[in-house]
């Protein structure tokens, strides 16, 4: 069972869902405020943020990029909002998830148990060494070298590369780097995967031309590997 932070600023549904979620089992903490909830998160970090929008100190969006600057944790949207636009802007912003009112109890339990699921899966993958040729990722440390050298990546690229590593050999689409890394909808993402390819590139000390690692797939996606260049279409 997880603790559960309930950021609501309606009475009536933090009551009713603290009930529900307090009776499967997990412990509740709830704030009507963002600016108090940013403060529990640091102080006391819960294990998934369940996120109104309409809150009276600051918009659930701003929360939320708040938020995310100062930790991981999982966060589900729970909103009126049902614009597609909305949603696609909250989740390249942060969220893992987003449910629209009103919903059930069984339907929100749910989503938090698929959540805690793929952050469970996410923590256990941290904890193993990868290593690729002369490059290594420790997941634990958030460290990566090349040659025995320490690079210097963003949390981003970080991401970016373990994911390459973890499925080394293979060439991984471009959709799937933008769902599973950046936990985001495909829909206008390609540029941004090409950005950061280009960007852990230059870190890698290779270019597109003269890759070392990162080979570049012609309409399939993104390999890592430190076998040699043999096969056509591979850049």
């Amino acid at each position: 069972m997880a603790t559960v932070l309930l950021i609501e600023d309606d009475a009536n549904v933090s009551a009713a869902l603290t009930r529900a979620l307090s009776k499967a089992g997990h412990h509740v903490r709830a704030e009507s405020t963002a600016l108090e909830a940013l403060r529990k998160v640091t102080a006391d970090p819960p294990d998934v943020v369940i996120l109104d929008l309409g809150l009276p100190d600051l918009d659930g969006a701003d929360a939320l990029r708040m938020l995310r600057g100062v930790s991981n944790v999982p966060v589900i949207i729970a909103s009126a909002r049902r614009g597609e636009t909305d949603i696609i802007k909250l989740l390249n912003a942060g969220a893992d998830d987003y449910v629209t009112k009103p919903f059930s109890a069984a339907h929100l339990l749910a989503r938090i148990a698929a959540v805690l699921r793929r952050h469970e899966s996410s923590d256990t993958a941290k904890s193993v060494l990868i290593t690729v040729g002369p490059l290594s990722v420790d997941q634990s440390r958030h460290v990566a070298a090349l040659d025995g050298n320490e690079l210097e990546l963003t949390r981003r690229e970080f991401s970016l590369l373990t994911y390459l590593a973890r499925h080394a050999g293979r060439v991984v689409s471009k959709q799937e780097l933008v769902e599973q890394v950046w936990r985001q909808p495909y829909i206008g993402a390609e540029a941004t995967v090409d950005v950061h390819v280009s960007w852990l590139r230059r870190k890698l000390g290779e270019t597109a031309a003269k890759p070392r690692l990162l080979r570049t797939v012609r309409g399939v996606g993104i390999m890592l590997s430190d076998e040699p260049v043999t096969q056509p279409g591979h850049r």
